[in-house]
């Protein structure tokens, strides 16, 4: 296989029109394209020169474009490339069903130009962003694994002392240990700060497509429902249509269009909103000084957590949702950083969450359905102007030999691949670094888990004691 330019796009569509509008928007735009009109001569050009992303039509003659994602993914030299599905299908069964299949996005008809290339240009820095997160922990895994086989030579090298000279004095001894203290902790220092250099960059260089593609959403949902009114008041006007207008109404199900368009609009903005939210997530974990003290209605974070959250809370195949219980006192307003609280709430619901369905795994549905996962949320006014907020589920428990660990950076009870052992780490931060609280973790294996966390209601206060 031959490589290609990094910015070569390859156009899969049977309509010749489709292709032309493509093809002058990406080369006006200054990208390399190369055109294919159907699936099978897709997989023959891929194969034999690698483009850096497709826009695949999915109605074509032969296989379609279901079949070609398919191929492609499946093949070790082309499973990493992007695919955009391009199609006038926008029911959601085929967008699930593309997605699965290993697509990265889907950009309906009729095109509008500025949105693909937004599109296009955000999966480009997203894939020259892994490249650089992958470079990164290359580096950084080439760095641990010397500074292991340093300190490996290092106790062989001690061990062998030890046998050669029996008496050692306990001052060499105490010597050695903070030495041995502080390399670790070199080592997880310079961890923490390239991971955090790299976080900052992500979120960065993300935000700013991320602003236009939103910037662009309303004003676009404004034109939408303008020409909408405008069609109704033709329709009003004129209601006796020529054949042919009505016609062609019926052949595009006008009603069902309008509708869906509006709802089309509507999972953009919120696609969007749900990128910014991991963005203002990395944000949070890089640069924490940055957020401002307000007064903060903490239930109005927690909901706002919650509603985010709210796809995990439904679950699939007739098993009950998620149950969430409130008990929310009637709590004044909170001087506290709104952005690295709601984190907090984030990430101790998300493992409160993760705990519930790895329970779930060894229950049947109608063990589920006799006790449903629970979380439950207290909220409190203690006496010592502070707050108390409880977050309780009834998942699997911690251990008691891993409840001392959790706040660690790194630690977690998670398969591998899974978690990242700093969700925590970073709530503990906030908590008590940022806002001169207290956050506990009390557990016992199958005995559920609750994390409380205390902070006082006035940041100023704290401050000045």
């Amino acid at each position: 296989m031959m490589p290609s330019s990094p910015q070569t796009i390859l156009i899969v569509d049977d309509n010749p029109t489709n292709l032309e509008v493509l093809f002058d928007t990406l080369t006006g735009a200054g990208f390399e394209v190369a055109v294919a009109s159907d699936g099978e001569s897709a997989l023959e050009q891929v194969a034999y020169q690698k483009p850096a992303l497709i826009l695949l039509d999915i109605m074509m003659p032969g296989i379609s474009g279901f079949e070609t994602c398919r191929c492609l993914k499946e093949n070790p030299d082309t499973q990493g490339i992007p695919v955009i599905f391009t199609t006038a299908l926008s029911d959601p069964e085929n967008k699930i069903r593309g997605l699965a299949l290993g697509a990265v996005d889907y950009i309906t008809k009729p095109f509008y130009q500025e949105e693909v290339l937004a599109r296009i240009r955000v999966h480009f820095k997203l894939c020259n962003l892994t490249v650089s997160l992958e470079q990164q922990n290359t580096i950084l895994r080439s760095e641990v694994e010397q500074r292991q086989k340093a300190e490996t030579a290092l106790r062989e090298l001690n061990q062998e002392l030890e046998m050669r000279i029996d008496e050692r004095t306990s001052e060499l001894s105490a010597t050695l240990y903070q030495l041995q203290q502080a390399q670790v902790h070199l080592v997880q220092t310079e961890k923490m700060s390239s991971l955090g250099q790299l976080v900052a960059g992500v979120a960065h260089e993300i935000n700013n497509p991320v602003n236009f593609i939103i910037g662009n959403l309303k004003p676009a949902s404004g034109y939408i429902q303008d020409l909408l009114r405008l069609l109704e008041l033709y329709q009003s006007d004129c209601p006796n249509a020529s054949t042919e207008i009505q016609e062609f109404s019926e052949q595009i199900d006008l009603p069902f269009l309008k509708t869906d368009l509006l709802k089309i609009f509507s999972s953009m903005q919120i696609g969007a909103e749900r990128i910014c939210q991991i963005v203002l997530s990395l944000r949070n974990f890089s640069r924490l000084d940055e957020a401002e003290i307000k007064l903060v209605d903490l239930h109005e974070g927690m909901n706002s957590t919650l509603l985010i959250l709210q796809h995990r809370l439904r679950l699939k195949g007739g098993y009950p949702p998620i149950q969430i219980i409130k008990d929310y006192s009637n709590l004044p307003l909170i001087e506290c950083y709104p952005g690295p609280m709601n984190q907090v709430f984030m990430n101790l619901l998300s493992n409160a969450l993760d705990a519930i369905e790895e329970k779930d795994k060894g229950r049947n549905l109608e063990q589920i359905k006799a006790c449903p996962g629970r979380i439950c949320i207290r909220t409190e006014k203690l006496q010592n102007d502070s707050v108390l907020v409880s977050i309780s589920d009834n998942g699997v428990g911690i251990s008691e030999e891993k409840l001392s660990k959790v706040f660690d950076p790194f630690f977690t009870t998670k398969p591998i691949g899974k978690g990242t052992g700093l969700g925590l780490s970073i709530s503990h931060q906030i908590v008590v670094k940022k806002h001169a609280g207290k956050i506990e973790c009390f557990s016992a294996p199958e005995g559920g888990t609750e994390f409380q966390i205390q902070i006082p209601l006035r940041q100023f206060q704290v401050l000045t004691n």
